[in-house]
Order: structure tokens, then sequence, then C-alpha cells
């Protein structure tokens, strides 16, 4: 273990912000293919006030910055229909937030409880009242378009049946890509066996009905496949070119419109020629299988932000001239008292007015013990009332709620790309363009070294098939959304993908000592008795200091009324400032102090004196305890490590993490701790305002730095870091600066986010090389480079096959991070929760 001291640094420049600008996340169902969200976001990106746009397929949403005073949430509402999507509004958490309500505090510290900052913690705004009344025509809007009264811009997707407000869902859209699949296997299966496949190679020799020809049967068959199961890609292509963007529905729209449309030209001019009905109808079929399963592989990777939204209670107990009247949650308004039976969630954030009980806070949390609350304790809704009935006084409601502002943080941190993702997308916008021009110069080449049309047409169907780029679009967000929703479950909340990505190569973590990996508050750490019983010395200190509010003091009775020992009473109590107090206990004289109050006393400390010189060698507070002028006891108080410390300091040993305590705190008392939790290097003594230079060192010496902390004194270190971890409990502006937040303030978590970073981007990676890598070696096969010299062959419709099953195994393997074994706190080891009986010292 090395230690020194630092005295030198400066405050480094805060983060920059955008004080014009605000974020929300915004619904955006029915997207169907990865790279189709460039729609959305090329859309978005050219109307007036919109400064960054971020989607998500596989959550169904899109996170959206813009200037509030050029636009507004309801006109970005219209335009993300206007691209074909349905779109309610933001995507809040149902039943206590309204979908439409304009952001009011779009930058501001707006704090659940927990400290939770608001959910656009990177711009700073002072407020923006402008269009006033917009929430009440919302409202209107909305039920309007419930009660079937139409909504100014519908979807096409609506228009034409292929959704709807009420069936957008991604379970909807699975049941769609299902009942669309199905269909086209229904006419797919005859196409086959009339078409020259099913002659030839099948042997079918039954007549075509009512003396048809063959082209002209499978030409009927399969007009269901192409304007119903298949239309959902040209409607597709068509939306992306209107975007003037490309992605994958342009070219399976191509590659489908293709075969069929030079099909139909040969059977309207007689049919002189080879037709590929049977090629469009089985390219269709094998990519809706393919997504099909793509997308319920999907659906779970965002099972932790489905259970968030749906988390809070639909109904609220107020109660109303002394009676209790059941009212919408969303309704609640602040200083509304509730009533919370036994069983029941809490409506809202609060605070605790009469009654006690154990609340159940794991589902916002991730605490899994229940936690003891009483009168003026602050809970959080949509947690549950385990025991007693509560009355709580409603502080917090809608949006500015703990369970908003968690959900606003994941979602944002789900859709926000990672490097790596964003050099993705580029690459699958430019991949789309390299099929389009590769299919039409397979084509080509094929044409002129002999081929006839119908074989240069398969290769060219082929290579636009198989380049498709979905795989290389669900590559990264996939995995982002697992490894977030993991996080969540832990109370573990990424700001950004960037935490994430950056979070896994992290090899130095430095924690602040007070708050993190201790308590934050002075606690009994050593009892050293002679020459009386221990219970009797504990039970006289207790009474004497229950007198007292010096936080010494409470510390010892916290003590003493955690054991089992009698509860004696104190009169004649006197403070004596500065170094103890004197009171008396059951006929004894009782002195309580520093050496000095046993100086003034003419008490002499005797043998106790050396035990209490060892106490405060280790950097603890000595203090005696004197009965009737005879010195009896030692206690020595400390700020007590968490009783996870030193759990998450061996997890991060055992990952290859150097661990650092940063403090202001003296030598001997930083020392003492890390020698008990067996931190790495200390840096003691500490100016608050040094505290960065000290980050910036280590990040000079080429070190990965995540810095641990909660106050304010912590903020310029936190932003300072590579990655900045700021405890729950801590400051709003620790927590404000911080890329994670941990809800339980549990040091533990820290291991645990790095464990999640390392696994998510383990999982990117493998994504990307798959995708990359089945596109590299798919391509010159499907153009057919190796059919002269090795007779190797693709049909498009195993073309399409092959692209499907790449988008599966991507979304396949994302989902396989939930199984990622994650630090935990050894069984003989559990943390003792408030209100339970500590161990004596």
């Amino acid at each position: 273990m090395h230690t020194h001291s630092a005295h030198e640094g400066r405050r480094p420049p805060a983060r920059g912000d955008d004080r014009r600008s605000t974020s929300v996340v915004l619904q955006m169902a029915g997207v169907r293919w990865a790279s189709s969200k460039s729609v959305a976001e090329a859309t978005l990106l050219r109307q007036p006030g919109v400064l960054a746009v971020d989607a998500n397929p596989a959550a169904q949403t899109v996170t959206v910055r813009y200037d509030p005073t050029r636009t507004t949430l309801r006109e970005l509402r219209d335009w993300i229909r206007e691209c074909g999507y349905h779109c309610t509004g933001q995507s809040v958490p149902h039943h206590i937030c309204e979908p439409m309500t304009e952001a009011e505090h779009p930058h501001g510290a707006v704090h659940g409880a927990g400290g939770l900052p608001s959910h656009d913690h990177a711009n700073g705004h002072d407020g923006h009242d402008g269009h006033d009344g917009h929430d009440g025509h919302d409202r209107h809007d909305r039920h309007g378009e419930h009660a079937g009264m139409g909504s100014p811009k519908a979807s096409p997707h609506d228009a034409m049946g292929h959704g709807g407000h009420g069936s957008m869902s991604m379970a909807d859209m699975v049941r769609d890509m299902r009942n669309r699949f199905l269909v086209a296997v229904l006419f797919t299966v005859p196409i086959v066996l009339f078409s020259p496949m099913g002659r030839d190679m099948l042997g079918f020799d039954v007549p075509a009905p009512f003396g048809m020809r063959d082209d002209v049967f499978t030409l009927i068959l399969s007009l269901p496949v192409m304007f119903y199961s298949a239309w959902i890609f040209f409607d597709g292509a068509w939306r992306a070119l209107r975007a003037r963007t490309l992605d994958m529905m342009v070219l399976v729209a191509v590659a489908v419109g293709a075969g069929w449309l030079y099909s139909l030209g040969v059977t309207l001019t007689g049919g002189g020629g080879d037709v590929f009905y049977e090629a469009a109808a089985m390219l269709t079929v094998f990519v809706l299988l393919g997504h099909w399963f793509e997308m319920r592989a999907r659906g779970g990777a965002n099972d932790a932000i489905r259970t968030l939204l749906d988390l809070a209670p639909p109904m609220a107990l107020v109660i109303r001239d002394g009676e209790p009247i059941e009212i919408a949650t969303s309704e609640v308004q602040v200083n509304d008292l509730l009533l919370v039976r036994p069983g029941a969630k809490i409506a809202t954030d609060g605070v605790v007015e009469e009654g006690n009980s154990q609340i159940d806070e794991s589902m916002v949390t991730g605490e899994s013990l229940p936690v003891e609350k009483g009168p003026g304790d602050a809970v959080i809704g949509a947690t549950v009332n385990a025991s007693g009935t509560l009355r709580v006084r409603a502080t917090k409601i809608g949006a500015d709620t703990a369970l908003a502002q968690i959900v606003a943080l994941v979602q944002q941190a789900q859709n926000s790309k990672a490097p790596g993702q964003r050099l993705a997308d580029k690459a699958a916008f430019w991949l789309v363009l390299v099929a389009l021009i590769g299919g039409v110069g397979t084509f080509v080449v094929w044409l002129a070294v002999g081929a006839s049309v119908q074989t240069a047409l398969l290769f060219a169907i082929t290579v636009v098939v198989i380049t498709c780029p979905d795989a290389l679009g669900l590559a990264t967000p996939t995995a982002i959304m697992v490894g977030s929703g993991l996080g969540a479950k832990r109370g573990i909340l990424f700001k950004n993908a960037t935490a994430i990505e950056t979070a896994a190569r992290i090899d130095t973590v430095v924690f602040d000592k007070t708050g993190t990996l201790t308590k934050g508050e002075p606690e009994i750490t050593d009892v050293v008795v002679d020459g009386m019983d221990r219970d009797r010395a504990l039970a006289l200190a207790g009474a004497a200091e229950r007198e007292s509010e010096h936080p010494l003091a409470r510390a010892v009775v916290n003590y003493v009324d955690a054991a089992d020992v009698p509860r004696l009473r104190a009169t004649a109590f006197r403070n004596v400032t500065g170094i103890g107090a004197l009171a008396e206990v059951d006929g004894h004289h009782v002195a309580i102090g520093n050496r000095r109050l046993m100086e003034s006393e003419n008490i002499e400390v005797g043998e106790l004196g050396q035990r209490r010189d060892q106490i405060a060698s280790g950097g603890r507070t000595a203090v005696f305890v004197a009965v009737d002028g005879r010195v009896v006891a030692v206690l020595g108080i400390a700020d007590a490590v968490r009783e996870t410390s030193e759990a998450a300091i061996r997890a991060l040993h055992e990952s290859g993490v150097e661990v650092v305590m940063l403090t202001g705190d003296n030598r001997a008392t930083a020392e003492r701790i890390a020698a008990e939790l067996e931190i790495d290097t200390v840096i003691a003594e500490v100016l608050p305002e040094d505290k960065a230079m000290e980050i910036k060192k280590l990040q000079a010496q080429g070190r990965t730095v995540a810095m641990v902390g909660d106050g304010v004194n912590d903020s310029p270190s936190l932003v300072q870091a590579d990655v900045g971890i700021a405890v729950g409990a801590g400051t709003d502006v620790a927590i404000e600066a911080a890329d994670v937040v941990l809800m339980r303030s549990d040091p533990l978590d820290v291991p645990v986010a790095l464990t999640i970073g390392r696994g998510t981007l383990r999982k990117m990676r493998q994504n990307l090389g798959w995708a990359v890598g089945y596109n590299t070696v798919a391509l010159p096969i499907a153009a057919g480079v190796f059919e002269p010299a090795f007779g190797l062959v693709l049909r498009p419709e195993i073309a399409a096959l092959s692209m499907s099953g790449s988008s599966f195994l991507v979304a396949v393997n994302a989902l396989l991070l939930k199984k990622l074994r994650l630090p935990t706190q050894p069984a003989s080891e559990e943390p003792v929760r408030k209100g339970a009986v500590k161990a004596g010292a």
C-alpha cells in the first residue's frame, strides 16, 4: 500500500452544455428493421429546432435534443407520425406521467427521492414557459384519438391497417410479422410446386387449374404474398426514399420487386421465358421468418424498461375531508395526503407523516432487503408497503418522481450511441449503397460474360439480399439495451452508451472515503472495559449521552440502544463544551469525554490511557467513561466502513483493477481504513479543489480512471475522470456531474457496473465482428465469384435465410448477456439494514 499527501491542483472546466436545448425520449413504435431507424433520424434532423436524434429500434423509442424556443413536443410527435411510425408522445411511466406534457425543467436540478437528477443532465436550461395551453390541447387530441375521432396526422401504418394506435407494441408487431409469414407460406408452397423448380426438381406434374399456364397461375397465387406479406417492404422503402436515406427495406423491396416485376413482364408478354415468382415468394418467406424470430429475441432485450414503465399503481387513495378517496395516480397533486395500506404500492414520492412500516424498494433501487420507514422519512413512488399502514404527504409528481427520472436515464442510455455504433450506422448506409451498385454491377458483368438475363438477374438479386446491413444495425443497440437494463435491475443507472463502453476499459478506481467507502457518520468501533461489568458500563454511558445532541453522543446512544442492556435515566446533565459531558445516573456520577475532561475532574486514566492511545493511533476518536471518579471504559468511535466495502475492493482486485482512496482526512485515519480494506494506494490530506488534479495525474500515467464520490467537492474530479460514478445518497451536484449513478449507495455496485460494462463491450465486439465478417464472406459468394471455379452458388431464398439468420444470431447473442455473473456479497458478510442489531465491537 502506497501513501502520500497532495496539496496542489485546480478545478477542471465543467463539461459544456447548451442552455437553449432540452431532451425528450419519444415513443416510436412500428420500426420493424434496425436499419429503418435512419428514416426518423434523417427526417427529424432536417426539422427546425432539432439538434440531435438517437433512435433505438429495439426499444421503439427515439431521444431528441431540441431547442424549445423553435419547436414543440407536439411538432416532434407529428413529425415522427409523418415518418410512418406510431407516437403518442414521450415514453414515460404509465399512470403517473402524461406523454404530451412539455418538460417544465429541461435542464434545471430536478431530483426525485434519493437525489436522482433530471433526465437531461447534460444541458443547462433555466426554464421555458412558451406554448401555454399545449397540454390541454394534447389531452384533447389523445382522448379524440382513442375515441375514434382520429388525429390530425395519422401514421401510414394506421391508415393501411398495419398497426394502429392501440396495436403497435413489440408483441403486436411480432404477431403481425408472424401473420404475414404464415400467409406467405400458405401461398408460396403451391407457387413452388407449379414453378419450374417444382416441375423439374420435385417432379410435380399436376396441371394448373382451369387450363391456365403455370406462370399465370403462380402470378395469381403471388398477389397475396406481394400485396400483403411483402407490402411492408415496399411501404418501408418508400418512406426511406422520401426521407432521403437508404435502409434494409430498400434492398428487400428492390430484390423482391425486381424478380416479381420481371416475371410479370414475361407473363404479360406471352410467357416466353423463365419467371421468378417462386424466388420472390420464397425470398419474402425467409425474410419474414428470420425477422419474426429476431423481433421475438429483440423484445426480450427490453424487459427491464417495460417493467419500470408499468411499475406505478394506476390508482391512489387520497385523504379528502378525513375520508380516503380513490383517484387516478396521474391526478395526485403535491401536498396530497395518501393512505397506503399494507401490501399496496406507494403512488408517488413523498414523506411519511404517520405510521411505521417496512418498504420493499427492490423494484426501484435494487435493494433486496425491506427498509424501515417512519415519520419524516422519504419514500419512493411505486415501492411496496410491506407491513404497517402509512400516511404519506406527496412531494413530487409526474416527471419529477424518482421512477420517471430513472426511466428517463435508462432510456437515454439505451438510445445513446457508443462510438462503435456511430461508425456502424455510417457503414450500414454505405453498405446499402454498395449493395445496390453491386447488384447492378453483378447483373451487367454476368450479361457481359454471356450469361442469360435470368441467370444475371438471380445473381443480382442474391447480392442485394445478402448485403442487407440489419445485423450491423442491431450489433450494439441490443447489447447496450440488455446491459443498461441489467444495471437498472441492480439500481445502477448508466447515463449513456459511452459510459458503458468506457466502464469496460477502467483499470483504476478512485474512491472518495467519506460517505462512499464509509457511512459518513460516527459509529462505535471499540469497547474496552476495566473494573466494571461491560453491560453496566454501557448502560451508564448511554444514559448520559442520551441527553446530548453531539454527533459522537448519538453514536454511543445508537450502539447502546442496539445492545441488550437496561435503559437508565440521567439527571443533572451538564455539557462541557469541547471536552464531554457530566450526569447523575442511577446514583452514580458519570463523566464521559476526552482526556481534558478527565483532567478537569481530577480523574486518573490509569492503564486505560494506553488503550486510548492505541485506539487514537489508528485514526479513531477515543472517549473515556468514568464512574464515581474512576475510568471504567474507553470507547473507540470512527466513521465505520460500509458493510460491502471489503467485498467491493476484493471484487475489483480479482478483475485486475487497482484501487485508490482519495481523501481530505488525516493520514492515520486514511491508512486505517485502507489497511482494513486492503486498498492499494492512499492519497490523503487532499484539499477539495485539488482532487481533480490527482485524477489528472493518474490519467497522465496512462491509466483509465473511474472516480466514485458523493459530495459537492467530488464534482470536479467526477468530471475529470474517464467515468464518474456518484452514489445515489450523495449531493445533487455530484450526481449531475457523474456518468453512472448508484441508487443503493453500495460500493459493491462499482465492480458490478464495471463487469456489466465489460460484458456489454464483449457482446458489442462479437456482434460487430459477426456482422462485418458475414458481409465480407457472403458478398463475393452471392455475386457468383466462385461459381466458375467451384460451382458455388447461392439462391436468393438461401441468401434471405442467411441474412435473416445473421440478425437473429446477433439479437440472441446480446440476450446471453443476461447470464453474466456479477460480483455478490459473500453470505457471511450480508449487510445489516436499518433497524437491525449490530454486533458489539
